[in-house]
């Protein structure tokens, strides 16, 4: 879409015609002192939590107050089978078949469990390559596994780098790095959509190229879930793990996601480390059987689930339901277009968007480099009641996003960018 025009009342007419503007007064927007609405652009970071957040969890702590124990299987909800109730909608979210999706754990906890299971390294093939900038706690969990296997960490470090003097990753670079090191490397683990830059991979290519060069081939997806189309299943990667506090909107360090292709769903021999929760839920509290494992990714299960924390996951998740991904990423495209546009009209010389322009190879983040700033224009920014994100050297990034931001937030934000550089 490239009919965008100029100033507040195009914007207001396009939050008019947007069908999903009503769900922004399904979350609570932060506001100033004065009473006043901030200008949100952090879903990338944290996203707003919504309104049914707190009915959801007082649900749970009604039903623990008034049943004790017996919630487990008396509950509204009953909490023994939880996470069942997130399966299909994350399912539904990331693009995967319910046996590959479960709800546990932390995002960087289900990277290390996903790497017990598919970084099986050699004396000869061992490295592990990621995305030069990937997010930090990636880069430390890698680099843990292999000094955990009794690696050298840089040397069995293999970064995937973008070339001199540009921001993003080339594809035709990867496929070098596999032509030279491919048999060396055990384990190709990508974010999905690189957190600084908010390019959005393809995954299906990339695991194409990996596996055609004897790779397994995971993504960490903390940026992509509810953010973009990942179709997991599609891609045929071996796994991917994601967090839900971003655009998933479940709260500061909820739960984290899950996917092991179905391929895998039936392997039993796959190295894992294993709790009651992946056992048998038949046979799970006979108590003394030998582990019988759950067939898919639950059977990468450990400990019974946080209950609180998935009732505030199952919260935003039945909002997704409702809207579905397809409308969410269709609304998204036309919002950050239009961020891009208003952009563009501060001139090249003062701005510059490192997060590429074709609207299939980024969500709804732009990472915006202004000449000659410091965390000084940000610090404004934020006087001004924008909440966006600082990223050193030089970046701030910024997500509209669908659920509950809208044409005007976008407008308000590039005015306030406008006076502060004037």
């Amino acid at each position: 879409m490239s009919d965008y025009k100029l100033g507040l009342d195009y914007a207001k007419q396009q939050d008019q015609n947007d069908e999903l503007a009503p769900y922004r007064n399904q979350f609570h927007i932060p506001k100033d002192k004065h009473g006043n609405e901030l200008i949100y652009l952090t879903g990338n970071s944290l996203g707003l939590q919504p309104k049914s957040t707190k009915n959801y969890i007082n649900q749970e702590l009604e039903d623990w107050a008034n049943l004790g124990v017996e919630g487990h299987i008396d509950a509204k909800n009953p909490w023994l089978q939880y996470h069942e109730f997130l399966t299909k909608s994350m399912a539904n979210v990331v693009g995967a078949k319910p046996i590959e999706v479960v709800v546990m754990n932390t995002l960087t906890a289900n990277l290390h469990f996903m790497m017990v299971s598919f970084y099986k390294p050699t004396k000869t093939r061992y490295k592990i390559l990621i995305e030069s900038d990937a997010f930090p706690s990636d880069k430390y969990a890698v680099e843990s596994q292999l000094r955990h296997h009794g690696f050298d960490d840089k040397d069995g470090l293999v970064l995937w780098k973008p070339r001199k003097g540009e921001e993003l990753l080339r594809y035709e670079d990867l496929e070098s790095i596999l032509k030279e090191q491919g048999d060396e490397i055990a384990l190709i683990m990508i974010g999905g959509v690189n957190y600084y830059t908010g390019q959005f991979f393809d995954l299906k290519k990339i695991t194409e190229l990996g596996h055609k060069h004897g790779c397994k081939v995971g993504f960490d997806c903390a940026h992509g879930a509810g953010n973009v189309e990942l179709n997991l299943h599609d891609s045929g990667a071996d796994f991917a793990v994601w967090c839900t506090y971003k655009y998933l909107n479940s709260g500061p360090g909820s739960l984290a996601g899950c996917f092991v292709h179905g391929r895998h769903a039936h392997d039993n021999n796959l190295n894992r480390f294993t709790g009651w929760w992946s056992h048998n839920k038949q046979t799970r509290f006979k108590m003394r059987d030998e582990f019988d494992v759950i067939p898919g990714a639950e059977g990468w299960q450990l400990s019974n689930p946080p209950i609180l924390s998935m009732a505030a996951i199952k919260a935003s998740l039945d909002m997704f339901e409702d809207v579905g991904i397809k409308k969410l990423i269709e609304k998204s495209k036309k919002l950050t277009g239009y961020f891009e546009f208003l952009l563009k009209q501060l001139g090249e010389d003062t701005i510059k968007i490192i997060t590429p322009s074709h609207p299939n190879e980024r969500g709804c983040q732009l990472s915006i480099q202004v000449k000659n700033a410091d965390k000084s224009l940000h610090n404004k920014l934020t006087e001004m009641g924008v909440i966006s994100d600082w990223r050193e050297p030089d970046v701030i990034r910024c997500a509209p996003v669908p659920l509950y931001n809208s044409f005007e937030d976008v407008y308000n934000l590039v005015e306030k960018l406008k006076r502060i550089l004037n």
